[in-house]
């Protein structure tokens, strides 16, 4: 009996189970490749935050501790691949006098390095000018000195007096935070800010200078093996925090261990938190949507199948056999869709990855592909064996002959209870909270290197989903109960004479129609959502490159160089359309340094992108029109305007270095708005002013760097290019090599690789939430197609017939999807707005791709349509007697 129900059903019930399948499959494809991809990109996350620390830890030598006790310690433990002793002293100030002035500067540190050390620590420190070795100062102290390579400057060490060296070099600390950091402080207690004044001796050098002076410590500097750290950024975390423990327990006090490796690996493991949040909001949903599907596909044929069960229970079948029964059909859908969705899991991972497990490890991609196909098989079971259940136990036989609606008459009690209501008011208030102007979504203070996550602020956004889902399902109820003369009139220019009995067939059928378009609605919401998030993101991480870099390609001048803005003439070489200087200097409001870029606000816009988010008190083009237009306005920061209760017009008093004199001189301006963001600049404090003014105070129009518009093309090339035209006179970048380097905790995500397969199965949920449904749909009213024939319609009228329901279905479905997925993207973008640096002015819309999304449905539907019509043109007898 068993086999011979399965042939019957592969025989004639194929479109219904092919249909299902496609379901499951799609469910399970999409689990399996976002839990693998998931997995793979913890893997990246820890390998990421292991190659961004150029020190894994910075080992303090207690007072009274022997260092060389401390060294042999350090080296000795377990995965510690090289360590060096490093020393730091306290400087009260350094001196130098530069061609005739005499500049000084306050307190600082000075390091006393090892030989060997920029071998074994690389990413430490960058050579900007003069050699790489000897006495190197850092940026800032150079600019702050006006010293350059060969220039001979006073560092006073308490205790040991005033001492001159020579500088043979001048070098950037990219981790100045972490290397001048506390060792063994909360991080509350962190200092704010690394010293602006640094020198770096060779130690033999350093131990002859601090003879006799006071505070003055040893670290040992170590690189750890990180080869066989656990993928998983949070088994990663307690690795190397384990280790550290161990070390400083083994030390017995002598030693305390700055873990930088563990600051990394704990950021990473709260970056891979946000993977799981996003996995959770913009995988589930599909499949979701994907087990949704194949649950409609099953009750589409619902009514046949309980007709079905019924002239089984009729001909003398238990129960048990019946369930049986519709156990197979379970489980031929489950295992077949099942096998299918992990077929298509590993082709996409192929295809976008290179590889069917995604980057992910044998284990792992095993167990995501085991769990995906259970839940494949649940899916199957929930779509077919509940529903058989709950009829065995609820509809009598005679129940069976009846029609749907017969016994269905009263509304759905989430209608009666007002959920839909009640979820949009609750989705509205979780938004509300989490988008007031203390909230942050993700919290990550300056200097602290772990971040956290509110999660409960993805509720608003799954609430609004399912809230606007319930509404859509109440309208399109209502509207099809109460609106059928309005409804016939809308019909009678494709079926004439059967306008009212078409509005009436689809008023009979409401239930299941409204079930088709919710489902394609919230296909298509899923797909514009997930599109336009995605969108956003690749704009606002190409605005965080173009902010860091500045330009397409910046050539960024030594500190102290006299470089005139003449000078940008040379660079302009084949490719680049434009060459932009820009002033970088350093002024003190009050007793604060901050950077100042002076700029030429008619020019500038030309050679890099400024956009309003960028600044407050005015858009872009009317805060450089302000300072064109009076030239000593100013531009601050934030964070300034807090600091000093700033008003618009108040006087801002600088003291920038004069050229002339060398000495800092008073220079009033007046506070005209806010930059919160600009190029090159940092993200805290800094000034924005006009060129000409500062040039005219300080009797000095040196440039701080040139940016370079290629119109986006080329840029790898022309930075190439400029290299070898400049050699080590100055530093040039392009936006292609800052992409790689800069981003947010969703960097980490590889939010791309998520992005490409949630868009493409949002494209087939899309097609088969409109297709499928309504090609079953039509499929199980054969009979009525059929009576209506013998009742003299004729073949226009049934085709008519057929693309009303489709075009109502693609109109109303395709509309509402529009509306939530706006809502959707809207409320998912502005909770996400702390992630994007900076915040997005306006959403980033896909056309392209939701033009095909859009254009998948209708065609999918107008599919279904056509193969209804064909198969409303069978004779009427005959169809009567198959059925």
């Amino acid at each position: 009996m068993i086999t011979t129900w399965a042939s019957g059903l592969a025989r004639h019930r194929t479109g219904r189970l092919l249909a299902a399948l496609t379901g499951v499959a799609l469910a399970v494809a999409l689990v399996a490749a976002l839990g693998s991809f998931l997995t793979a990109s913890k893997a990246t996350m820890t390998q990421r935050a292991v190659r961004s620390v150029a020190v894994d830890w910075q080992v303090q030598a207690q007072p009274g501790a022997d260092p060389r006790t401390v060294l042999s310690l350090v080296a000795g433990t377990p995965g510690t691949r090289t360590a060096l002793p490093v020393g730091f002293a306290h400087t009260s100030g350094f001196t130098a006098r530069v061609q005739g002035s005499t500049q000084a500067t306050g307190p600082g540190m000075a390091l006393g390095l090892p030989d060997g050390y920029r071998a074994r620590f690389p990413d430490a420190m960058r050579t900007l000018s003069g050699s790489s070795t000897g006495v190197l100062l850092a940026q800032q102290t150079a600019s702050n000195l006006h010293a350059a390579p060969g220039d001979t400057i006073s560092v006073q060490f308490p205790g040991a007096g005033l001492r001159q060296v020579k500088v043979d070099g001048v070098v950037d600390l990219p981790q100045a935070d972490s290397l001048f950091q506390t060792v063994g402080a909360p991080s509350q207690s962190q200092p704010t800010a690394p010293p602006d004044n640094v020198v770096l001796l060779p130690a033999t050098r350093f131990a002859a200078l601090t003879r006799g002076a006071t505070g003055v410590t040893t670290q040992i500097h170590a690189a750890r093996d990180n080869t066989r750290l656990p993928s998983d950024p949070a088994a990663a975390y307690s690795a190397v925090t384990g280790a550290a423990h161990n070390l400083e327990a083994r030390s017995a006090g002598t030693a305390l261990v700055g873990n930088n490796i563990g600051a990394a690996l704990d950021s990473a493991r709260q970056d891979a938190l946000y993977a799981q949040i996003l996995f959770l909001f913009l995988g589930v949903p599909g499949a979701v949507l994907a087990a949704t599907l194949t649950a409609a596909v099953a009750s589409a044929g619902g009514e046949r199948r309980r007709q079905e069960q019924g002239l089984l229970r009729l001909r003398g079948l238990r129960p048990g056999q019946i369930t049986a029964l519709a156990g197979l059909e379970a489980a031929l859908i489950g295992l077949a869709g099942g096998l299918a969705g992990l077929g298509i899991a590993a082709l996409t991972g192929c295809l976008a990855f290179g590889t069917a497990s995604f980057g992910a490890s044998a284990g792992s991609w095993y167990v995501w592909y085991g769990v995906a196909f259970v839940l494949g098989a649940a899916v199957a079971a929930g779509a077919v064996l509940v529903p058989a259940l709950r009829d065995l136990r609820t509809v009598t036989v005679a129940d069976t002959r009846k029609q749907e609606d017969a016994r269905r008459s009263r509304s759905p009690w989430w209608m009666r209870y007002g959920l839909d209501f009640a979820l949009l008011i609750g989705s509205w208030l979780v938004f509300r909270a989490s988008s007031g102007n203390q909230y942050a979504l993700v919290l990550a203070p300056e200097g602290v290197p772990s971040i956290s996550v509110s999660y409960w602020a993805f509720l608003g956004p799954a609430l609004l989903w399912i809230g606007a889902a319930l509404l859509l399902w109440r309208l399109v109820l209502l509207s099809l109960t109460h609106g059928r003369p309005a409804l016939a009139r809308v019909v009678r220019p494709l079926t004439a004479t059967l306008a009212g009995t078409t509005a009436a067939v689809l008023a009979r059928r409401r239930r299941p129609f409204a079930r088709s378009v919710v489902l394609l609605a919230l296909a298509v919401s899923f797909a514009i959502s997930t599109a336009v998030f995605n969108a956003t993101y690749h704009q606002q991480a190409e605005v965080d490159a173009r902010l860091t870099n500045g330009a397409d390609v910046t050539v960024t001048e030594p500190p102290g160089a006299q470089v005139p803005p003449a000078a940008g003439a040379a660079l302009k070489v084949s490719g680049v359309r434009h060459v932009e200087p820009l002033q970088h200097r350093f002024a003190y409001v009050g007793s604060d340094l901050q950077d100042l870029y002076g700029v030429r606000p008619d020019s500038v816009a030309k050679a890099t992108s400024l956009q309003d988010a960028y600044f407050a008190g005015g858009t872009a083009d009317q805060l450089m029109r302000r300072l064109a237009q009076r030239p000593d306005n100013l531009l601050v920061s934030v964070e300034t305007v807090n600091d000093f209760q700033l008003s618009p017009g108040d006087t801002v008093n600088l003291r920038i270095q004069d050229t002339r004199t060398k000495s800092l001189r008073t220079v009033p301006f007046h506070y005209a708005g806010i930059a919160k963001e600009f190029p090159t600049a940092p993200k805290d404090s800094f000034f924005v002013a006009n060129a000409a003014y500062i040039a005219q105070v300080t009797g000095d129009d040196s440039v701080g760097a040139f940016l370079l518009d290629t119109g986006g093309t080329n840029q790898q090339r022309i930075a190439a290019h400029l290299r070898g035209q400049l050699g080590t006179r100055a530093t040039v970048t392009d936006l292609t090599q800052t992409r790689g380097t800069v981003g947010t905790s969703l960097t980490s995500v590889d939010l791309a690789g998520l992005t490409r397969i949630e868009l493409a199965f949002a494209v087939l949920l899309a097609a088969g939430a409109g297709g499928l449904v309504l090609a079953l749909g039509l499929a199980e009213r054969r009979r009525t197609f059929a009576i209506a024939t013998v009742l003299g319609a004729r073949p226009r009228h049934l085709r008519g017939m057929v693309l009303s329901e489709a075009l109502l279905l693609a109109v109303a479905g395709l509309a509402g999807g529009a509306l939530i997925g706006w809502a959707l993207s809207e409320m998912l973008v502005k909770v996400l707005t702390g992630v994007f640096d900076p915040p997005p002015a306006a959403l980033s819309v896909p056309a392209a791709y939701l033009a095909l999304t859009g254009a998948a449905a209708v065609a999918a539907i107008l599919a279904a349509a056509l193969n209804g019509i064909r198969g409303s043109h069978r004779p009427a007898v005959e169809e009567l007697r198959d059925l």
